[in-house]
């Protein structure tokens, strides 16, 4: 199978290592030369420059894109999700043969703020500028007419992302004083597991992939549960509460069902986030 890993990056390189290991050919679509993992074809391109796309080949079996928004403005977010994938997808299109195309979009789509359970087929009303312009790549893909899965991750956590650890160590991860407020997230390991399993065949090859997947692990825990039992783990000071109203903007609150993806026969390696942070502590310096 040959597959181009457009966004090559935290979730693409580990996504990368898995598919050479089963004998895949892999090519790595980054902005810049460095940091294609060993043994992947590297191309340099501008996912939102068309121009640049030129040296993306035909006779592809598989797209994943994976790109992520190079700042944290409506600007970036609509280069990333909206204009890169109408780029991709432009480019794809001159030539008759239709790869597979996995999107990678993210649970910010949604905007329940009350704890409901949300799946696939839920409401999508985001909360701000960053679902609006995913649910805008979701459409152009499923506009495309490729065979196409949309995967919503929800928070990816993993090695190299001590950032929540950090911030528990130092008692600076506040517990909202109005909870519960459910959180979602799934493990590098397992998004990248979860890729390779759609790519080569959900089931064995014996069903074929959703059209919507949620990407989430078995536990939407309650924001006080995790950091209080990071911080037993750090042996940190219990986590402050937030003042009552120091929330600026409307904060996400929803439990999101992974069902679908369980339905898939994807063994989730780290099925709870105490799995998962376990693992990061364990091999931690």
């Amino acid at each position: 199978m040959r597959v181009l890993i457009a966004g090559c990056g935290y979730v693409g390189c580990a996504l990368a290592e898995r598919l050479l290991a089963a004998g895949h050919r892999v090519i790595a679509l980054r902005r810049s030369d460095a940091g294609a993992p060993p043994g992947a074809e590297p191309l340099r391109a501008d996912l939102a420059d068309p121009a640049s796309l030129a040296g993306v080949p035909h006779g592809l079996d598989a797209v994943c894109y994976l790109a992520s928004a190079d700042g944290r403005d409506d600007r970036a977010y609509a280069r990333a999700y909206r204009d890169g994938v109408a780029a991709l997808l432009t480019r794809l299109a001159e030539h008759p043969h239709r790869p597979r195309f996995l999107f990678a979009s993210s649970t910010a789509v949604y905007g329940q703020r009350d704890g409901e359970w949300v799946d696939e087929d839920s409401a999508t009303d985001p909360l701000d500028f960053r679902g609006r312009r995913l649910l805008e790549g979701e459409e152009r893909v499923a506009a495309s007419g490729l065979p196409a899965t949309v995967v919503r991750f929800a928070g990816i956590y993993g090695p190299g992302r001590r950032r929540l650890l950090d911030r528990v160590a130092r008692g600076e991860a506040p517990i909202d004083p109005e909870g519960p407020r459910y959180t979602n997230r799934i493990h590098r390991d397992d998004c990248a597991g979860l890729l390779a399993h759609l790519l080569e065949g959900v089931d064995g090859g014996r069903a074929s992939a959703p059209s919507r997947l949620l990407a989430v692990d078995d536990d939407p825990a309650d924001e006080e549960t995790v950091l209080t039992w990071l911080a037993t783990q750090l042996r940190a000071p219990d986590p402050p509460r937030r003042k009552s109203g120091d929330a600026t903007v409307p904060r996400a609150n929803r439990r999101c069902r992974n069902a679908r993806l369980r339905a898939t026969g994807y063994p989730l390696r780290y099925p709870t986030f105490r799995d998962g942070y376990a693992a990061m502590l364990r091999d931690s310096p």
